[in-house]
């Protein structure tokens, strides 16, 4: 759904930038009240913190679909391998630990994309 956004969205980079800024800071009060509502450290239902990191993993680039797809999928590997700082990330408290482990995925997604785009000019 957030790749589908962010290719439908005309975003400027600044727009694009804000509205990371907007989802992260909205996201991480979200995310730190439906963990206290639900009783659960990282509820399954809250994806506002999916929907930071792959912003973030999309923010420096053309927003084209091969860019969105590989993005995609990138940022899926480190969100699910969760590679240093990520997994420790989590034990932070409340709202906090449910979006930065995500948005370092989305780092991490950003670094492997300027990788490519340098070294073989894809995607």
């Amino acid at each position: 759904m957030t790749v589908l956004l962010l290719w439908l969205v005309p975003f400027s980079r600044t727009g694009l930038a804000a509205f990371l800024v907007a989802v992260t800071l909205v996201g991480t009060w979200a995310a730190h009240r439906a963990a206290r509502v639900l009783g659960v450290k990282d509820p399954g239902a809250i994806v506002v913190d999916e929907v930071a990191g792959m912003t973030l993993a999309a923010l420096p680039f053309p927003l084209t679909l091969p860019t969105l797809a590989a993005g995609f999928v990138l940022f899926r590997v480190f969100d699910i391998l969760k590679p240093p700082p990520a997994r420790a990330s989590q034990r932070l408290a409340g709202g906090v630990g449910v979006m930065v482990d995500d948005l370092i995925a989305g780092a991490y997604a950003a670094l492997v994309l300027a990788g490519l785009r340098a070294l073989a000019g894809w995607p």
